[in-house]
């Protein structure tokens, strides 16, 4: 653990009144850190995010011990919050929950359903627009939810939830290889391309094939076993 001072989080979010003041503190930590504004292995104190978001520590409080049981963070008594960098293992087993689930769900969607068609093609046209503008979050975002909305037409309930639950890893692991990989971004819009003419074509197999080889691409990528 780091024991100099940690950089500054960034600005505040704009505030809002009718959000309670442990709210504002999570979204503004929780958004930096995704981002990776704030990188893994910074500490940070009660006082320096009570002074950069307008609080008092009470709230900040509630929103580390909030953050840490979501895995962001891990606490330290009298000394703050450290964020925690995305592991080695984490990496594994997000991947291998990604393929249990996506290979399952693509295969379902076939035959492909007009409604699901025309919501894949929006969001692949509103990730090339993202990649143009050079937002890579906005990327990141658009790229889960295009793989969120197969897993969701599976009508599996269960499986969605837990899919859910993968959210926020796999928003901050899309931006670092984004960020270590700049190449990625077209690689991986030309990837979902893949995914959807095969789906278009009613073409379960080759489906679950795009989809596996996609998803493996992360791991190697953010352990850097790649190029």
């Amino acid at each position: 653990m780091p024991s100099a001072a940690p950089p500054s989080p960034g600005p505040a979010p704009s505030p809002n009144p009718a959000q309670p003041a442990a709210e504002r503190v999570y979204a503004h930590v929780k958004e930096a850190v995704l981002d990776r504004r704030i990188e893994g292995g910074t500490l940070l104190t009660e006082g320096e995010l009570a002074e950069a978001v307008g609080v008092s520590r009470t709230p900040v409080r509630e929103a580390l011990l909030k953050l840490e049981m979501e895995g962001l963070l891990k606490l330290y008594p009298k000394k703050g919050a450290l964020v925690l960098a995305v592991s080695a293992q984490e990496i594994a087993d997000v991947v291998e929950t990604r393929l249990l689930v996506e290979e399952f769900a693509v295969r379902k969607a076939v035959p492909l359903p007009a409604p699901l068609l025309a919501r894949l093609e929006e969001l692949l046209t509103e990730q090339r627009e993202h990649a143009r503008e050079g937002d890579l979050r906005a990327v990141a975002v658009t790229d889960r939810c295009f793989h969120a909305e197969i897993v969701r037409h599976a009508g599996n309930q269960i499986l969605s939830k837990l899919y859910d639950q993968l959210r926020d890893r796999q928003l901050r692991m899309g931006v670092a290889v984004m960020e270590a990989h700049p190449d990625r971004v077209a690689k991986n819009i030309a990837e979902h391309a893949e995914i959807l003419d095969a789906l278009r074509a009613g073409d379960a197999e080759g489906a679950a094939r795009c989809v596996r080889a996609h998803v493996s691409r992360v791991k190697v990528l953010v352990r850097g076993e790649d190029r």
